[in-house]
């Protein structure tokens, strides 16, 4: 298995830089063009931050100053995207470029022609995935579920996953998460896991607990784990902390609120690999074991999968995010391949399940095909 993973590895490094080189060959062929047929090493420094600025953060953490750390892993994150769609974009240019040198055009014409185009088409892309990264959009669902909650009719919830607080998405996006919250009036604030990028380093170095903490509902806030929160470890340091500012994570975990429904949240899948040591996670069955079937469940689970499972085990309304509904397009169409649900509602039985593509972002700060968004969920009780 070990093998195996190496191997896989190795192949992706191995295309990586093979695309890469294509990529930078073009851009090349543009600099010497358009720009200047001198200072070649310019050009290359800066093609190699805008390639391997993210790997190369990400393998030197450690070793980095912290600042430089932020500075080479953000600029690296808007070149994973820059190489994503030049790589869709190129082929088009090269054979646009073979067209008009059989036309007779010069080719140092042709190549200034075609370039300023291709990068006038990533300063839009850049554009519009900032505008659709940076200002989440709010969406409702009314459902309806046929269990009496004590005395309450009626219940609103406001939902984030994947706020994704790391080095590149941090305090001001959590004051939008704030200001967005608050005048929606929510009962309940949930987060369906990945609130966390990966490391803990900068949600600690950074204080954004102290601005999270103002995130608050009067029946409280909960959150789950995601693989991100996994990937990155300090699992109970990050319970804990949240725990501080009023957020109860819930790791396996069902919690009453008064005589009305139930909240429970799972740990995520990602737990078999980044922590096999701390005992998997419950099936959907055994972690509502003793809860009340008779109130309406709300289950936190990141990633959306089991939705059988969940649906046969008394769940009322299932809660996920994970996919980013592929964050850049054509990323959607691999998640929609990959889960039943990757965006969206879907009724399941009796169940109501709904998949955020979520408040922040991973790697590049961008979303092509997809909005940054927050759930205004409100439910309405009534007699089975």
């Amino acid at each position: 298995m070990k093998s195996r993973t190496v191997l896989l590895i190795v192949a992706i490094l191995s295309a990586y830089v093979a695309f890469s080189a294509y990529i930078g060959w073009n851009g090349f062929a543009f600099w010497r063009a358009a720009v200047t047929e001198s200072a070649d090493w310019v050009y290359w420094i800066a093609y190699a931050w805008l390639a391997y600025g993210y790997l190369g953060a990400m393998l030197l953490r450690r070793a980095l100053p912290y600042r430089l750390y932020v500075g080479v892993k953000l600029i690296g994150s808007y070149g994973l995207a820059v190489l994503m769609y030049s790589l869709l974009t190129l082929p088009f240019a090269d054979l646009a470029f073979l067209l008009l040198r059989l036309g007779g055009v010069e080719a140092d014409t042709a190549v200034r022609a075609i370039g300023t185009v291709v990068l006038l088409l990533l300063a839009v892309m850049v554009a519009v995935g900032s505008r659709n990264a940076w200002s989440p959009v709010v969406r409702r669902y009314d459902i309806a579920v046929a269990k009496r909650a004590g005395g309450r009719k009626e219940l609103r919830i406001a939902a984030a996953s994947d706020l994704h607080l790391g080095t590149i998405v941090g305090k001001r996006h959590i004051r939008r998460l704030i200001g967005q919250v608050e005048a929606l009036r929510p009962d309940l604030i949930l987060l369906p896991g990945d609130v966390l990028d990966d490391s803990i380093e900068p949600f600690v170095r950074e204080k954004m607990a102290d601005v999270l903490r103002s995130l608050k509902a009067p029946l409280g806030v909960y959150a789950s784990l995601g693989n991100h929160e996994y990937i990155g470890g300090h699992i109970d340091e990050y319970v804990e902390r949240m725990k501080a500012i009023g957020i109860e994570v819930l790791v396996d975990r069902v919690v009453r609120i008064g005589e009305a429904f139930c909240v429970a949240g799972r740990k995520d899948a990602a737990v078999a690999r980044f922590a096999p040591g701390s005992g998997g996670r419950l099936a959907v069955s055994e972690l509502l074991a003793d809860a009340d079937k008779s109130l309406p469940i709300v289950l936190l689970d990141h990633q959306p999968r089991e939705l059988g499972e969940a649906a046969e085990a008394g769940v009322d309304l299932l809660l996920s995010g994970h996919t980013h509904r592929g964050q850049l397009m054509p990323g959607h169409l691999i998640t929609r391949r990959l889960f039943e649900l990757d965006w969206g509602y879907m009724r399941k039985g009796a169940m109501h399940a709904i998949v955020s593509c979520g408040f922040g972002t991973w790697g590049p700060p961008l979303r092509i095909g997809s909005r940054s968004e927050l759930l205004d969920i409100r439910i309405t009780f009534g007699d089975g």
